[in-house]
């Protein structure tokens, strides 16, 4: 991506001149869309894919470590969620666990004491992915657990408000877990211009 494209991009989302679609952010004058899916599946079976929301937080946070000057955040993770709101742009890391529900019991959720980190194979083209090492929980509960969506955050902590939110998706329909049952989540986000 060239210079001159980098600050056109960057003038758009300082002045809002971008669209929300299903199919990502686009920006209708430079002709770029940025969008992302997430892949998961149970006890190793078929994977499921759903797109995503990258939100406003998300898309200024990415721009401004990968061509901005703001430094590279260490690590990313995956957050699970119960609720029934779908994502909004105007969701960030400080609201997202009250608006979607995450999920932070480690007996009625997950087993482990933080969000999973989402560990990338370096990008070679347009999009960047964890699909060779999938995020993976052991799920918890009493009966069942219901997991109506997941979520990209730079924080690792559950519950967390601080960081950045950068996506987020609601299934379209609720996944429904056992206990013991081994969760697989992988997150791929691409730029085509």
């Amino acid at each position: 991506m060239n210079e001159s494209l980098k600050k056109k991009i960057g003038k758009a989302i300082a002045k809002e001149h971008y669209d929300i679609t299903e199919n990502g952010i686009v920006f209708p004058s430079l002709d770029v869309l940025a969008k992302g899916e997430y892949f998961d599946r149970v006890n190793g079976g078929e994977w499921s894919r759903t797109p995503n929301l990258v939100v406003t937080e998300g898309l200024a946070h990415i721009l401004n470590t990968a061509l901005g000057a703001k430094a590279k955040t260490a690590n990313y993770y995956l957050a699970l969620f119960s609720g029934a709101t779908a994502p909004a742009a105007n969701w960030t890391a400080a609201n997202f666990t009250s608006v979607a529900s995450e999920i932070v019991s480690m007996t009625e959720g997950y087993t482990k004491a933080t969000r999973p980190v989402w560990t990338p194979t370096e990008a070679t083209g347009n999009s960047i992915d964890n699909m060779t090492s999938a995020a993976s929980v052991t799920i918890a509960t009493a009966s069942t657990l219901n997991v109506t969506g997941a979520a990209m955050l730079s924080n690792p902590t559950k519950g967390g408000t601080t960081g950045v939110l950068v996506s987020a998706t609601k299934y379209a329909t609720a996944r429904t877990f056992q206990s013991g049952d081994i969760y697989e989540v992988g997150y791929r986000l691409s730029l085509t211009v």
